[in-house]
C-alpha cells in the first residue's frame, strides 16, 4: 500500500524571498498556472499581509487556480490571518498557513515571549483562521532547534483548535537527516491526537541537506513536503521540488508514497521560474540542469548506447526533456511553431501574444540557422510578450570596441511616444550602452548583478543576459536574449527599467 505525498510548492512565497527574485502579479499567475498544470497539490501564493501588492497577487492567483489548493501565509496574529483569509476567498480551495516560532532562541530574542504566551497565541491563531477556512496549517518556526517536549505540547493544542496540517520546518537548515527523521517519528508517536493531522516538512539548504532531510522525514511518516522549483529560496534555498518528486518516483522500493505530479512538466516549470526570476539553473543541477542527462565519458557513452539503464536511472523524457527535438528554422510555419510551444508546455495568454512571439521567432530565424527548445523558452520569457506595454524599448543601437581605444556606444530608445538618442563611452561596450541608456532614462539604480549564459551550444547561440537593479528598497531583474550579447544586455537593462517604471515589483522581501 502506498500513501499520497502532498507536494506543497512555495516558489511564489519562500522562493520569492531570494534577493532579487520578486515577481509581479502577472508573473506569479504564469508560474501558478504552470504549477497547476504540473498537478501540484498546494500552491503557497504569498504573504498577503506583507504588502498591498502581495495581497493582490495572492488574491489573483486564488481567483485563477481551480485544481490546486491556494495557500496564504500569515503570522500568528489576527491582522495577518484576516488579511490572508480575505486574499484566499476567491479560491476554489483555500488554505491559511499560520506560524509562530517555538525555538528558545527565537522566543527569547525575536518574539520576546514566554513559551506559555507562544502556546496561547498559536491556539488563538488557528481558531481565528478556522473562521475563514476549514483547511488550516500550523507551522512551528525553527522546529529543528525547538524543545521536542514543547513541540508536542504546541502541536497537540493546535490540532484540538482545528489545524489539520502540522509543519515541522528546519528553518535554518541545521538538522541532520537521521536527527530530523527521528524528530518526525517521535512527534507522531508522542502526540495523542497526531492521527488527526498530516505532518509536513519545510527544509532549508544551508548545509546542502534540504532534500535529504525532507526524504528522511517522508520515511518517518511525513506526508507533505514543502519545496520550490529549482530549489529557489532565501539564503541557500529550499528543498528542490524536482529532486523530491523524482527521488520518490525513482526509488519506489524505498519510499511507500507516490505523488500526483505530472513529471513531464518539470523542465517547463524550471525554465519558466528561471526566466522570470533571472536565476539561471546550473548545468550540473540534478534533474533540470543542462548536463543532467549528458554523458561525456567514453565508457558511459558506450554503456548508454548498449542499454540506457547502465548509467541513467531516469528517462530524460519523463521530466520534460525531449530526446527527439523538432528543430525549427526560418521556413517553419505558424502551426509548427504553435505545436512546438504546446509540446514544451508553453501557453500564451492570447492570440496577440502568439503573433508577437511568432514574429520574434522569424526575426531570430533570420539570424540563427536552427532554433532549439531552449531558444523558444528564452523567446517567450521576453517581457515584450507581457500584457503591460513596455515604456522603454530598443529602436537601434551601435557599439564599437577596439584594442587600445575606449569603447563607444550610441543607442536610440522609444520612451513612451517619443524616440530619444544618446551616446557614451565606457570601460567596455556593455558599460557604454548602460551609461547611454541612463542618459535617456536616469533611474539612479545600482547594478547588483550582470550575468550572461549561452542558451545553446555553438558560436551562433543566443546569449541570455540577466541584470539586477536596486532602487532604494526595490530590486528588479531584467532579462534579454539575442545572438548579439551587447544587444541582449541592452534589452535586459531596458526590461529592468520597465519594471521600475511600472512599479509592478513588490518591495524587496529582504528589506
Amino acid at each position: 500500500m502506498t500513501d499520497q505525498l502532498i507536494i506543497f510548492d512555495t516558489t511564489l512565497r519562500d522562493g520569492e524571498q531570494s534577493p532579487g527574485a520578486s515577481m509581479t502579479r502577472e508573473e506569479k499567475i504564469r508560474i501558478a498556472r504552470q504549477l497547476e498544470k504540473m498537478r501540484v497539490d498546494v500552491i503557497e501564493a504569498g504573504f498577503p499581509a506583507a504588502s498591498p501588492g502581495d495581497f493582490e497577487s495572492v488574491k489573483a492567483v486564488a481567483g485563477t487556480i481551480r485544481d490546486s489548493i491556494v495557500a496564504g501565509l500569515a503570522r500568528a496574529q489576527f491582522g495577518d490571518i484576516e488579511r490572508a483569509g480575505e486574499a484566499i476567498r476567491p479560491a476554489a480551495r483555500g488554505r491559511i498557513h499560520t506560524f509562530i516560532a517555538t525555538s528558545p532562541i527565537h522566543m527569547e530574542k525575536k518574539l520576546r515571549m514566554s513559551p506559555a504566551q507562544v502556546l496561547e497565541q498559536a491556539v488563538a491563531a488557528v481558531r481565528r483562521a478556522r473562521d475563514f477556512t476549514d483547511d488550516v496549517e500550523f507551522s512551528a518556526e525553527d522546529a529543528g532547534r525547538s524543545d521536542p517536549d514543547f513541540l508536542c505540547q504546541v502541536f497537540e493544542a493546535v490540532i484540538r483548535a482545528g489545524a489539520r496540517t502540522l509543519n515541522v520546518p528546519d528553518t535554518v537548515g541545521y538538522t541532520m537527516p537521521q536527527q530530523y527523521g527521528e524528530l518526525i517519528r517521535s512527534l507522531r508517536e508522542r502526540i495523542p491526537n497526531s492521527d488527526q493531522a498530516v505532518f509536513s516538512v519545510h527544509c532549508h539548504n544551508d548545509l546542502g541537506l534540504a532534500v535529504a532531510n525532507s526524504l528522511a522525514a517522508v520515511l518517518a511518516g511525513a506526508r507533505q513536503v514543502e519545496c520550490t522549483v529549482n530549489g529557489l529560496g532565501e539564503r541557500a534555498g529550499n528543498a528542490a521540488l524536482e529532486e523530491i518528486v523524482m527521488a520518490v518516483r525513482t526509488r519506489r522500493d524505498v519510499f511507500p508514497v507516490e505523488t500526483r505530479i505530472d513529471t513531464t512538466q518539470i523542465v517547463a516549470a524550471s525554465r519558466l521560474v528561471s526566466g522570470i526570476t533571472g536565476f539561471p539553473v546550473q548545468p550540473n543541477k540534478a534533474v533540470v540542469g543542462a548536463n543532467a542527462f549528458a554523458h561525456e565519458s567514453g565508457i558511459h557513452q558506450d554503456g548508454v548506447l548498449k542499454n540506457r539503464e547502465t548509467y541513467e536511472i531516469m528517462r530524460a523524457e519523463d521530466v520534460g526533456w525531449h530526446a527527439n527535438r523538432l528543430v525549427l528554422g526560418k521556413l517553419s510555419g505558424r502551426n509548427a511553431f504553435r505545436s512546438r510551444l504546446h509540446e514544451l508546455g508553453i501557453e500564451l495568454a492570447s492570440e496577440a501574444q502568439l503573433n508577437t512571439a511568432f514574429q520574434r521567432f522569424k526575426e531570430l530565424a533570420d539570424r540563427k540557422h536552427e532554433i532549439f527548445d531552449e531558444d523558444l523558452h528564452a523567446l517567450v520569457s521576453d517581457e515584450s510578450l507581457a500584457p503591460v506595454a513596455d515604456h522603454f524599448s530598443l529602436v537601434a543601437m551601435r557599439a564599437h570596441s577596439e584594442t587600445g581605444e575606449r569603447p563607444q556606444a550610441s543607442i536610440t530608445i522609444r520612451a513612451g511616444a517619443t524616440e530619444q538618442m544618446a551616446s557614451s563611452d565606457g570601460s567596455g561596450p556593455v558599460d557604454a550602452v548602460f551609461k547611454a541608456i541612463e542618459q535617456i532614462a536616469p533611474s539612479g539604480a545600482q547594478l547588483q548583478l550582470y550575468s550572461v549564459n549561452a542558451i545553446t551550444s555553438g558560436t551562433e547561440s543566443q546569449g541570455e543576459v540577466t541584470v539586477r537593479l536596486a532602487q532604494g528598497e526595490r530590486v528588479v531583474n531584467g532579462l534579454g536574449a539575442d545572438t548579439d550579447i551587447v544587444v541582449a544586455s541592452a534589452k535586459a537593462y531596458l526590461n529592468a527599467l520597465n519594471k521600475l517604471h511600472h512599479g509592478a515589483q513588490r518591495l524587496n522581501p529582504q528589506a
